[in-house]
């Protein structure tokens, strides 16, 4: 069957009339191939698009990690803005788009990695796509080679905790000290596999096996202004230390001059401490390790205004509009789910500005829409790509009042 993709979905396929899915597929191209229940999984490229580059990765066509090394870097810009742009006019919004911000290749500073035993020993990748195989991988042009150094060592591990009926998840992330590794759905870490595992101490930071540190050789830190802070095991943080510092530039900005700041979905600190060196701010997260670990940077911090520190739920019980009374600003960087409870608090709170992180622009555009319709106004979008090569797309924002 010959198809002409018109435009690219959210997990980046490409889509024909029908509709018919063809993955690794750009807007414009005519392809062929067998169709089954809507997707053509194996398309031939017939008529290529002008926006069609060699893959830099050899294992791109196989491993399910990248979605888009198919499509120059120039397209993909284009198409990120796009996928906002659309999101918000659905919404009946516009507003000013700055340039585009991209991470460069071998930057990525954490990642899941799956491993699973073999007859003949171990595989360690990722997820070949839409599918339970491991690809196996030697190299990666997302992962900073730190990441892709310790290859060999999960290879030994999963051999060690790993089964053939089940599947090992390590959760690496490059710290300041080293990587740290979360380790999940392997055997029981009985007696004989708690005494193997620290041989390999001098490759990790840290190593935590289902919820249980194994060893700790050196705090794995990250830093979040001129604050150090020890994120829990596995825990959220920025793909990128070059995405991470455009959001936080973005972020300072969105509520530059701000007396007293309210930072709601903090993690660990990200944007806490850097706004905290010109204004107090008090920061809100649900995850009990997670603010565990801002206060602990906080108790041990010099230079930066008073911080605190509150465990809440906000999407059961977001801080209310008068809960909001003692802050001209506030930044919000929810989940995927956006922050709906959250935003409409906001909404009927007198805060000044509002700095926004969003990864999703779907549920971006429902909130900003609450935000606009209560008498803000939405200032500036700038797209942040720390997820190159896939169809992920981070946000940052400003609202502001235009009375206030």
């Amino acid at each position: 069957m010959e198809i002409t993709i018109q435009r690219l979905g959210h997990k980046g396929d490409g889509i024909a009339e029908g509709p018919i899915l063809a993955p690794l597929t750009l807007p414009g191209e005519t392809v062929d191939g067998d169709v089954v229940d809507g997707r053509m999984d194996t398309p031939r490229i017939l008529a290529p698009s002008p926006d069609r580059v060699k893959a830099p990765c050899p294992h791109f066509r196989q491993c399910g990690g990248c979605a888009l090394q198919h499509a120059s870097d120039a397209f993909l810009a284009r198409w990120k803005q796009e996928v906002v742009e659309t999101a918000l006019a659905a919404q009946g919004l516009t507003t000013e788009f700055r340039p585009i911000h991209i991470s460069p290749p071998r930057s990525r500073r954490r990642a899941t990695l799956a491993g699973t035993r073999t007859k003949k020993g171990a595989l360690v990748g990722f997820h070949a796509r839409r599918s339970d195989t491991i690809v196996p991988i030697t190299d990666c042009h997302v992962l900073h080679p730190d990441l892709v150094a310790v290859l060999p060592t999960l290879e030994q591990i999963t051999r060690l905790g790993g089964s053939r009926s089940a599947t090992l998840a390590f959760a690496l992330t490059r710290s300041e000290n080293g990587i740290d590794c979360a380790v999940t759905g392997g055997k029981p870490l009985e007696e004989a596999l708690r005494l193997a595992l620290p041989q390999f101490i001098r490759q990790f930071a840290r190593l935590t096996w289902d919820g249980e540190t194994v060893f700790t050789e050196t705090p794995p830190t990250q830093s979040f202004g001129t604050v150090t802070v020890t994120p829990p095991p596995g825990s959220f943080l920025q793909a990128t230390p070059d995405g991470e510092a455009a959001l936080v530039a973005a972020m300072k900005e969105a509520v530059a001059g701000a007396r007293h700041v309210v930072d709601l979905f903090s993690g660990a600190g990200t944007f806490t401490f850097p706004i905290a060196a010109a204004a107090p701010v008090h920061a809100v997260e649900g995850d009990r390790a997670m603010i565990a670990a801002l206060d602990h940077g906080t108790r041990h911090a010099t230079g930066i205004k008073k911080v605190t520190a509150e465990q809440r739920d906000l999407f059961r019980r977001p801080l209310m509009a008068e809960d909001l009374a003692p802050y001209d600003a506030a930044v919000i960087d929810p989940p995927r789910a956006g922050a709906e409870a959250q935003v409409r608090e906001l909404a009927a709170s007198d805060v000044a500005r509002i700095g926004f992180v969003s990864c999703n622009p779907v549920t971006f555009a429902r909130d900003a829409k609450i935000l606009t319709d209560a008498g803000y106004r939405l200032d500036w979008v700038q797209v942040v790509d720390q997820f190159r090569w896939s169809p992920h797309i981070e946000i940052a924002d400003a609202f502001s009042r235009p009375h206030m």
